[in-house]
């Protein structure tokens, strides 16, 4: 029958304890919850008494802490750990990271970087295998030495974690200044309705580690119904006894044997030639240009499972653009989609699916319905540019700028009509008609054009290919180019008289521009009046 020893006991005990193997490690695996492959396991302490059997680890420890013996625990700990870890290599087992404990006995009573690096060598196991844990406790009282610890343990090549994370009263200032790797999150904060206030806590730090570029970890995880909900978050990494209880070197082994194994990924994998953290940085020079000279601006994230998309940040012009009166607040309070029906939407989606796919910008025109306190309901047609900056598992992140279109498309609509009705017109007399893009030197011909004249549907490389044809006699085609010339630099309105075809056919040539917002001239609409005896017909 298993008794607890008292702390005479435990203290008496000790070193025959470590002598016999009598305190050992425990390993519990940790898994990514959607692959279900094995990500590294966290070394835990043990004790088994030959005649009392086993002692809790919240008896022994405090003990060993009150009573200066923690620190030898520790480095016995991490020597186990590295005759395990050498076992594996040794054996074509392929190993697992292993997290190890660190005390703040180890950080302020002894030179603990270099003792275990002294015992990390004499095994030759690479620290690739060895990750630090620390908790928020351990910080109390001398954040600068536990700060030069850390660095020495990155300098070493160890990655570092914080383990037990929400647990304390300070962790988000501690996190502040503490350069830390993973983050380990307490699931204690999900002990009641996982639709509650732990829950939404625990999803705003998921999703600020991913802004720090830490993974998370969650521990206690003890039903499926949590490992999902953290999922759903994006917290991926799971450590508790839905899939594993602590376990034995000898067990942990088959369970190596048996598993898929990967690598823990940054939480936030960012496109290098733009640093998205910057942008949080009130001082920083991406702030400054995101604020001041870029146009309208939004960085948003987007679940492709969910299809949920969060506004994360925007500048004053980007409300402008809405007609929000530069009401940034009520941009970010508000559900993106509740602005896009579903034809809207479904554009907007395909533009997002196609910047993940390619890694570039893309563009998209759309049609919003802005509900603002100020300004009530404005229908508005918006181009957007986006691409992806950052992306973690089924979450992108998307740096988007926009341009409010509706009086170019307004206005669009309105000569659209207007030349329809033209042509419909020109139809019924001596007229034709056709449109001209000018950034892409395509010309598009009324019916009559393509009937009459025989042009195509679409020329390319206008007038060139026109005057290749015959349309323009030869010796009138240095005029007409010149002309053309005059529509592409952007003048208004451009009229004259052109023989046209072999029969050298009189005909009064009229063209008008159309421009965009900024005054450059993208389209012009043409006619050609057959001339009679010098008068128009």
């Amino acid at each position: 029958m298993s008794r607890k020893l008292t702390e005479d006991e435990l203290i008496r005990g000790f070193d025959e304890a470590l002598a016999n193997g009598n305190i050992f490690m425990n390993y519990q695996p940790q898994y990514n919850h959607s692959t279900r492959k094995m990500i590294g396991a966290e070394a835990l302490m043990r004790w088994n008494d030959p005649d009392c059997g086993y002692q809790s680890p919240a008896d022994f420890i405090p003990v060993l802490e009150q009573n200066g013996l923690i620190h030898r625990a520790d480095l016995h700990a991490f020597e186990v750990i590295c005759k395990f870890l050498r076992f594996c290599i040794d054996n074509n087992i392929n190993p697992v990271p292993v997290s190890f404990n660190i005390s703040r006995h180890d950080i302020f009573e002894h030179d603990y970087v270099s003792e275990i690096e002294k015992i990390r060598e004499k095994y030759q196991v690479p620290v690739k295998f060895l990750r630090a844990e620390i908790t928020e406790s351990s910080t109390v009282g001398g954040i600068e030495l536990v700060i030069s610890v850390l660095n020495k343990l990155h300098e070493c090549g160890y990655l570092v974690e914080m383990d037990d994370f929400g647990a304390g009263y300070s962790s988000l200032n501690v996190l502040k200044d503490l350069d830390v790797d993973v983050i380990k999150l307490d699931m204690r904060f999900l002990s009641g309705d996982l639709a509650g206030r732990g829950g939404t806590i625990l999803s705003s730090i998921v999703r600020m580690s991913k802004w720090l570029n830490t993974p998370t970890i969650a521990e206690g995880v003890e039903t499926l119904e949590k490992a999902d909900y953290m999922m759903s978050i994006g917290c991926n990494y799971m450590q508790g006894y839905l899939y594993s209880r602590p376990v034995r070197d000898s067990e942990f082994v088959e369970l190596l044997k048996n598993s898929q194994i990967e690598a823990i990924l940054p939480s936030m994998n960012l496109i290098e030639t733009m640093d998205a953290k910057k942008f949080w940085s009130p001082d920083s020079l991406e702030t400054l240009i995101f604020s001041n000279y870029v146009g309208a601006a939004a960085i948003f994230n987007y679940n492709v499972i969910t299809r949920d998309v969060e506004i994360l940040r925007v500048n004053e012009k980007y409300a402008r653009e809405l007609h929000l009166d530069g009401d940034e607040d009520e941009i970010l309070r508000s559900n993106p989609w509740n602005n896009h029906g579903a034809e809207s939407r479904k554009i907007y989606e395909e533009t997002m699916k196609r910047a993940i796919a390619s890694g570039e910008t893309e563009t998209c025109e759309n049609w919003r319905v802005i509900n603002s306190k100020l300004c009530g309901e404005n229908k508005v047609c918006i181009r957007s540019s986006i691409r992806v900056i950052g992306k973690n598992f089924n979450d992108y992140v998307f740096y988007a700028l926009i341009q409010n279109i509706t009086a170019e498309k307004v206005n669009y609509s309105a000569l659209f009509d207007s030349e329809r009705r033209f042509r419909f017109a020109s139809e019924q007399a001596n007229v034709y008609a056709w449109e001209y893009n000018i950034a892409t030197k395509q010309m598009r011909p009324c019916f009559r054009c393509m009937r009459d004249l025989g042009l195509p549907a679409l020329v390319e490389n206008y007038p060139e290919a026109a005057i290749e044809m015959g349309i323009f006699p030869e010796e009138c085609a240095d005029d007409y180019r010149a002309f053309m010339k005059k529509i592409d630099s952007g003048v208004e309105h451009l009229e004259a008289i052109f023989p046209l075809t072999v029969g050298r056919i009189p005909f009064h040539i009229r063209y008008t521009n159309e421009f965009d917002e900024n005054g450059k001239p993208v389209k012009a609409y043409a006619s050609a009046t057959l001339v009679v005896d010098g008068e128009k017909k």
